[in-house]
């Protein structure tokens, strides 16, 4: 049913003014940025569609579907976006920015307060900036000595399965921020996040080279779209 065909009160934007944010779901919410559909799909189903669980199109094996909620949804890159008919140029760049807010917002409570204070929030920030990737990327959290963010560096890019990391690049970089203490983080697009023999590995390392350098490893945290998993918590740093 389009828009103009709901009664006033339920309509998204009436609804959310009169009732508040929290009285929306999640598709209704999406309805307001997105403002318009297209023929022959009004905006509550276009947003629908593009929270729904994403598909595999089995004659051809390209991805179909929704993007499995809000969050998968905030993982979401541009070029992926594209794949949704009805989503055009400026409706991308609606949702790419509010992504890309939503991701500020995060560095921006990591600076301001100890980013320990809230892990959750780190995971969380991670997620938004990593989990979406196709392929593997290694970055590190640089914090000072209250362990508030200084920056987020993506130091080391690799294919689906492996990156080479440098420990000397990362204590250079460790230096130049004039870091405290660090968080090490990358990706897994294949969806896991259990940490391998070699994300162990790598961890001893760095842990042992920036201790050199008086600079403590935190932690080192995995994500992949929907979920994140901190060595730390695991007793693995």
């Amino acid at each position: 049913m389009p828009l103009k065909d709901l009664p006033t009160d339920a309509q998204p934007r009436e609804k959310l003014l009169a009732r508040g944010p929290a009285a929306l779901a999640d598709a209704e919410l999406l309805a307001i940025l997105l403002r318009t559909g297209m023929t022959g799909k009004g905006v509550l189903q276009l947003a629908e569609e593009l929270l729904s669980p994403p598909a595999t199109c089995p004659e051809t094996g390209r991805a179909s579907g929704g993007f499995g909620g809000i969050a998968g949804l905030l993982h979401t890159s541009s070029d992926d976006l594209r794949r949704t008919k009805g989503l055009g140029p400026a409706k991308r760049a609606e949702l790419v920015a509010v992504m890309e807010l939503a991701r500020r917002a995060l560095a921006q409570q990591l600076r301001e307060r100890e980013a320990f204070d809230s892990p959750d929030a780190v995971k969380h920030y991670l997620q938004l900036h990593l989990a979406h990737k196709g392929h593997e990327v290694f970055a590190v959290l640089f914090l000072d000595s209250q362990h508030r963010l200084l920056a987020l560096e993506e130091l080391f890019r690799g294919t689906l399965t492996q990156t080479s990391v440098y420990p000397r690049e990362v204590v250079l970089r460790a230096l130049h921020h004039q870091a405290a203490a660090v968080v090490l983080a990358h990706n897994h697009p294949s969806g896991s996040v259990q940490p391998s023999r070699a994300d162990e590995a790598l961890t001893q390392t760095l842990k042992t080279t920036l201790a050199l350098v008086d600079v403590r490893v935190l932690d080192h945290i995995i994500v992949a779209p929907g979920q994140a998993l901190s060595m730390a918590e695991q007793g693995l740093v």
